[in-house]
């Protein structure tokens, strides 16, 4: 079993910047991946970045060059810096992780973003 909680969403105006933390139960080394994912009212689910145990990263079109995800692994701590938010990234953003043949996902921030 897993845990997974996510911290540092907020209310932020348009152009400014969040650092958001999920702190994980086990070692993230031991899963595959760490990822952020993210939920809009009315919208689908969006995969927004992903880190892997090798340590490569993936990010969505729509937020590339923008949001950063990194890692502490001695915190087992994964992080996604939002840089020049827009009012389309407000959204409840979720951590996830797969080890061990399973899928886990943590509760939640929410992120606000005000033009």
């Amino acid at each position: 079993q897993v845990q997974l909680v996510e911290s540092g969403g907020g209310l932020v105006q348009a152009g400014g910047s969040l650092r958001l933390s999920c702190a994980a139960s086990v070692s993230i080394l031991s899963t595959n991946y760490m990822a952020w994912h993210r939920q809009a009212p009315g919208k689908q689910r969006e995969s927004v970045a992903l880190i892997r145990s090798g340590g490569s990263t993936n990010y969505a079109d729509s937020v590339k060059g923008r949001f950063t995800i990194s890692r502490d692994n001695a915190k087992n701590t994964v992080y996604l810096q939002l840089n020049s938010l827009k009012p389309e990234d407000t959204a409840v953003y979720y951590c996830s992780t797969y080890r061990y043949g399973y899928e886990y996902w943590g509760q939640g921030t929410q992120v606000s973003v005000s033009s």
